[in-house]
């Protein structure tokens, strides 16, 4: 039996759409309520869970796939992770955003501080980051941050509060991982290779 940990919210949503498409029973999730294990009828076991715990089941050996965005593995820096496959789902992008008068980066404001450390130390500059976890859009608005590093899907936050995306980091989409130890398994194969002709 295969178990896979699942990130919840809009990648869980989009991931059962995917399980659908591919044939796999995905009934067994819709119908989940509230619990956060079960077990489909495809004989694979679920696990949702947030971003960061979705990875640490893979450091645990306690799942054999994890399906997560790839923003959680950018900010593990330095952790090695088997991406087995870009799932195209959960679309979105990291992105420098700030007021439109922004014009020095002293305080960066980041849910994802070695994402903003890495993008900053490319451009030879260094400054302070701020680890924030509630809105970083938050940040400006209160200026206690000159701008932010943060996740894109529609843009519709940042408008909302005044602020524009600078530039543009790098793209974001959820992919599958594989558990090192689980690698080589068939039944992990048949699930990857089953779920690869379906991916747009």
């Amino acid at each position: 039996m295969l178990r896979i940990a699942v990130t919840k919210g809009r990648i869980e949503e989009e991931f059962v759409g995917l399980l659908s498409r591919a044939g796999f029973d995905s009934g067994s999730i819709r119908n989940k309520g509230r619990r956060l294990l079960v077990k489909s009828k495809d004989d694979i076991e679920f696990i949702f869970s947030k971003s960061n715990d979705t990875l640490r089941f893979i450091d645990l050996d306690i799942v054999d796939l994890a399906v997560v965005g790839k923003d959680a593995i950018i900010e593990n820096d330095g952790e090695i992770y088997n991406e087995l496959l870009d799932l195209k789902i959960g679309k979105c992008y990291f992105a420098l955003a700030g007021f439109s008068y922004f014009k020095t980066a002293n305080v960066i404001a980041s849910k994802y501080p070695n994402v903003a450390r890495k993008f900053f130390a490319k451009k030879s500059e260094y400054p302070k980051i701020l680890k924030i976890e509630s809105s970083a859009e938050l940040a400006p608005i209160l200026n206690i941050a000159d701008c932010i590093v943060d996740i894109v899907q529609s843009g519709d936050t940042l408008k909302a509060n005044g602020l524009n995306v600078i530039e543009k980091i790098c793209d974001i989409s959820a992919v599958l991982v594989g558990n090192s130890n689980s690698i080589g398994l068939k039944s992990l194969n048949n699930f990857t290779e089953k779920l690869r002709k379906y991916v747009c």
